[in-house]
């Protein structure tokens, strides 16, 4: 039986995201569909039929879709469920709002970010914090799954997939779109960055954080936090990585001021180069780090900032 990934784009464009969870399916050996539920998605579902190992983009235009609120568009991958052996998305906060519904009103187990796939009925996922791998096998007859993207590489564009329109099913009108507070910033998302520069209880308040975001201009790079600088109210939450904030695997992570508690390792371990600064030497970030610089931060970033 084929599979279906519920696609996260914003109706516009595609995000970055859903091409790892296509990498993800592929490993599981059926036919990948793609679904696309937005309102004018069409953009978005020209850019899903480009990514490699798609077979066929499905495409549900609809206003109750625009939003992505859990209650319709659960409703329509419910209907669609029957037809697949697996249905998947990005482990993001679209997928993670929308699929536990799904596999509730399924009454099947929700498979949650994944990070390898065993076989088409076993996966493996990280507890306690990433401290320890459970490997979880479903006999359900479909496993719902949300997929950890930065343990996967992203899709290719190099396909080209029929893009086929799939009808709108009935609002189940549970829930209605009031308004959105979206913050913008000229740096890239920050899962999606190259680079992630962070700072932690150590920058001592918001009104340092202009010294890492200085340095996050010249790199080209997002700014992010710990959730102790979160808490403190330095930053909004949307800054947070860790555990209970978002996961990153940049090309570079930069911790300034963090002592690396094992939530916010969770987060960010799987960066491929991990750069600590921290005038603590027995910080448990150091344990980690490709590099680590013993230092008052506060001296170390003007000097840093000069030196890119």
């Amino acid at each position: 039986m084929p599979i279906l990934i519920f696609a996260d784009h914003d109706n516009a464009s595609l995000k970055p995201a859903t091409a790892h969870a296509v990498t993800a399916a592929a490993k599981l050996g059926g036919d990948v569909h793609l679904l696309v539920a937005g309102r004018n998605a069409a953009s978005a579902a020209e850019q899903a039929a480009k990514l490699a190992g798609v077979a066929k983009v499905l495409l549900a235009d609809d206003a109750a879709y625009e939003h992505a609120l859990a209650e319709p568009v659960a409703a329509l991958l419910v209907s669609l469920a029957p037809g697949y052996s697996h249905v998947l998305a990005a482990a993001t906060s679209v997928g993670k709002n929308v699929l536990p519904r799904v596999a509730a009103l399924l009454d099947v187990a929700m498979i949650s970010d994944i990070t390898a796939v065993v076989s088409a009925d076993s996966f493996e996922r990280p507890i306690y914090a990433g401290n320890a791998i459970a490997t979880v096998q479903s006999a359900d007859p479909v496993k719902v799954i949300t997929v950890r993207t930065t343990a996967f590489e992203a899709a290719a564009a190099t396909g080209n997939a029929p893009v086929e329109s799939v009808a709108a099913v009935a609002d189940p009108a549970l829930s209605s779109f009031v308004s959105a507070e979206l913050s913008k910033s000229e740096r890239p998302e920050l899962t999606s960055a190259r680079v992630v520069i962070s700072g932690g209880r150590g920058m001592q308040s918001g009104d340092n954080f202009p010294l890492l975001e200085a340095i996050a201009d010249k790199l080209g790079a997002a700014v992010g936090a710990s959730r102790a600088a979160v808490d403190a109210g330095f930053v909004p939450n949307d800054y947070q990585v860790g555990q209970t904030g978002k996961i990153v695997a940049p090309d570079l992570y930069v911790a300034v001021g963090i002592s690396g508690a094992i939530q916010h390792l969770a987060g960010m371990k799987d960066s491929k180069i991990i750069v600590a600064i921290n005038k603590d030497e027995e910080a448990p970030i150091f344990q980690v780090a490709d590099y680590g610089l013993v230092a008052d931060l506060f001296k170390a970033l003007p000097e840093l900032q000069q030196a890119v």
